[in-house]
């Protein structure tokens, strides 16, 4: 995966998941069998794609899509554009994708995909062409009821648009559930925009309760400022909890009062997208943020944000994980003798899946569902996952995360078993 170094140390995503993956399969005393089956990629697929840049030159990219399972149904995970992209992150998401999938019941396995570029720096006539030449390479791996796409980091509606219409002309015929996260009126669905930060926000809610925490007395610190960082401070902002700090690639803003979220995303989105220069907060370090006293963080970044090195120094008694990966394996164990319970990615973030699953759902049957029909079906999945995980805690005597795992794996497990193998 996309290595990361502090302190001299590199960082590998793939190597924490499969850290966790492991202490799961010990508890499950998981058949040889199956765990081979497990921890190998049904498929991988690498292509080179040749664009005709602005200037005239042709520069070729490589893409990937990795189906980690297809046992629970067709793989689901998102495609991301960045020059950090490489085989292993994207094995790794894929695998996370199939227990973030079985954790909150969603009939899918898991997938990714990702193009190895620089979306910054690349006009929006460029980014058409390599999204539609990764569309046409990816034509016979993808589908409604084989491998279902959907946006990561640097994409969005707009890039899912252009995959729809180069697959439905390459198939012949209009194919809105071949992906999600599409613009409503090519089928995306009402609720899919604020669904990985809204079930952040359910499981935060579900986890204070369980830890006798008052959100109206509570203090919160968000790390990251997109999509999922944002509206997951809105939201639990809207439960009554003071957010005392949020951050972005330009910084951390630290408000003991309180920072106002609806200020803040108003600046950002008047801003190119960042809080650069923002005064409604004192403009602190990243890594000054995350090490902040409250009650709650959610760091909703990069990965490997929380490693050995700052754990020690984290003071907050619960961690809501919105983005994947942001917590390095060396960690676990500092954060566990800490006390700090931590509701891992694969569940807290999952609210996205969820509606991307509705989506999918409501492509196939032609027909749309309400907002609060769908805040409310995935609020009630969310609750129902998050409960299910803290049971397997208690029966098991493990933390959150390990419980995440066990309750995927033994879900996919089972299942493998009964499908059977060759």
């Amino acid at each position: 995966m996309t290595s990361l170094q502090k302190n001299g140390e590199v960082y590998n995503p793939l190597e924490s998941m499969m850290s966790r993956f492991e202490e799961a399969a010990k508890i499950l005393k998981l058949d040889k069998s199956i765990y081979g089956v497990l921890i190998n990629p049904a498929r991988i697929v690498t292509v080179n794609l040749p664009i005709i840049m602005d200037d005239g030159s042709v520069h070729v990219f490589e893409g990937h899509r990795v189906q980690h399972s297809t046992t629970l149904g067709p793989s689901k995970g998102g495609i991301r554009y960045s020059m950090g992209v490489t085989l292993d992150e994207v094995k790794a998401l894929a695998a996370w994708m199939t227990w973030k999938c079985a954790v909150v019941g969603m009939p899918y396995g898991g997938g990714k995909g990702g193009i190895k570029c620089d979306p910054r720096n690349m006009s929006q006539g460029e980014l058409e062409r390599l999204t539609r030449a990764y569309a046409a390479a990816m034509a016979d791996v993808i589908g409604p009821d084989k491998d279902i796409p959907a946006p990561d980091m640097n994409t969005g509606p707009r890039e899912m648009a252009w995959i729809v219409d180069e697959y439905s002309k390459i198939k012949g015929a209009y194919t809105p559930a071949v992906i999600t996260g599409k613009p409503l009126t090519m089928g995306g669905s009402l609720g899919r925009v604020e669904a990985t930060g809204r079930g952040v926000m359910v499981t935060c809610r579900s986890a204070m309760a369980k830890l006798n925490i008052n959100p109206q007395h509570a203090t919160c610190v968000v790390q990251g400022f997109g999509n999922v960082g944002s509206i997951s401070a809105k939201l639990i902002n809207m439960m009554g909890t003071k957010i005392i700090g949020i951050s972005d690639m330009s910084g951390g803003y630290y408000n003991a009062v309180g920072i106002d979220i609806a200020e803040a995303i108003a600046y950002r989105d008047n801003n190119n997208g960042i809080l650069e220069g923002f005064k409604g907060g004192t403009l602190i370090s990243n890594e000054e943020l995350l090490e902040l006293e409250a009650d709650v963080l959610v760091p909703a970044a990069m990965e490997d944000q929380i490693t050995k090195h700052n754990a020690p120094n984290l003071r907050v008694k619960l961690i809501v994980e919105g983005a994947n990966g942001p917590t390095s394996s060396d960690a676990d164990e500092i954060l566990n003798k800490k006390g700090i319970h931590v509701v891992p990615d694969i569940l807290a973030n999952a609210g996205g899946v969820t509606v991307s699953y509705f989506e999918w759902v409501q492509n196939r049957l032609g027909y749309s569902w309400t907002e609060e029909r769908v805040n409310r079906r995935a609020d009630r999945v969310m609750k129902q996952a998050f409960n299910d995980v803290y049971e397997a805690a208690q029966k098991y005597k493990c933390n959150w995360r390990i419980a995440s795992y066990v309750v995927a794996i033994d879900k996919v497990a089972k299942t493998q078993k009964l499908r059977g193998v060759y």
